[in-house]
């Protein structure tokens, strides 16, 4: 899938593959997303068993993605978008999160948003909405003995 940028450029929307992973992770690196960095075995399984894994390719090289999961039906979850610094503000991450979503027009897309990025999600007209997040490590240690 080509989608055109506001400048004119072209950038290829391909399903993601397995070799594109270090180029993902490099991308996450350089947006300082450590956790992802870090447990890179686990993210790279999270990409291998997602069922929304895509990528944006410009000049040969990974320059965004999406990773997502859907029922197909209901729920479409963004997991991870991001776009290289240098091609923010060109109407990447819209193209791409409308052209994903249309691939599952009868779900309802949900992320979350980061300090950083709740102000790109707020001017595409995405509903905020109230969610929670936990770790496995963070239960309580009782809970654990009991379970």
């Amino acid at each position: 899938m080509n989608i055109t940028l506001r400048n004119d450029e072209t950038v290829y929307i391909r399903a993601f593959e397995e070799k594109d992973f270090l180029e993902i992770n490099e991308l996450n690196k350089k947006e300082g997303w450590n956790n992802l960095v870090t447990k890179h075995e686990d993210t790279k399984r999270a990409w291998m068993n997602s069922n929304v894994a895509f990528v944006a390719v410009a000049n040969e090289r990974i320059i965004g993605y999406c990773r997502g999961l859907t029922d197909g039906s209901i729920s479409l979850y963004i997991c991870e978008l991001l776009i290289d610094e240098s091609f923010r503000g060109k109407g990447l991450g819209q193209k791409i999160t409308f052209w994903i979503h249309s691939l599952y027009p009868n779900t309802r897309m949900e992320l979350l948003a980061s300090s950083t990025s709740h102000s790109f999600y707020e001017s595409q007209q995405y509903r905020p909405f109230y969610g929670f997040r936990k770790t496995f490590e963070e239960y309580d240690v009782n809970m654990k003995k009991e379970c």
